[in-house]
């Protein structure tokens, strides 16, 4: 099952690809989908959907799964952000790719058993359970946090289907 992870956002949104299978799973893509913070509002979200739209075809993912919007202080950040994941989830349903939602404490805990797991916690594990294709393909750090945040989602979402956690079959 190919699995697209989606970490949302309005400057920076972070997609990574993996194969999972009873057998394992592996990373196949990770990137990111960058807006100009200083640009249109309307015309980032435009961008958003054409370079989503762009890699729903390139990689052809059976599902989606997404990280939920986190209660923030800053009522215009979490309005804008609910904003770019009502374009994402149009996005692939007009792609008829279902999307499925998960906690950031969900996601910290499958990942690393740890709910409360910072950044740093959830890119150790990644680079544990995938390996050098993560490391290699790594040149900026703050890039590689919002790539790293959409591989944790779609293994949480993996870890769901397969009934299994990082120790191993539940």
């Amino acid at each position: 099952m190919l699995i697209l992870g989606i970490d949302p956002g309005t400057a920076t949104t972070g997609y990574g690809l993996i194969n999972a299978s009873n057998k394992g799973f592996e990373a196949l893509d990770f990137g990111l989908i960058e807006t100009d913070k200083d640009g249109d509002f309307g015309k980032r979200l435009i961008k958003i959907h054409k370079q989503l739209n762009g890699v729903l075809k390139k990689l052809n993912p059976d599902v989606v799964a997404m990280e939920k919007l986190f209660f923030a202080t800053n009522v215009k950040t979490a309005t804008n952000v609910g904003r770019a994941m009502g374009v994402i989830i149009l996005t692939c349903a007009k792609r008829k790719i279902e999307v499925i939602e998960y906690a950031p404490g969900t996601i910290k805990k499958q990942i690393t058993g740890n709910g409360r797991a910072d950044k740093k916690d959830i890119q150790k594990s990644l680079r544990k359970i995938f390996g050098a294709k993560i490391r290699s393909r790594v040149h900026k750090k703050t890039h590689f946090d919002n790539s790293a945040d959409a591989l944790a989602v779609a293994l949480c979402h993996a870890y769901n289907v397969y009934k299994v956690d990082k120790k191993g079959v539940k």
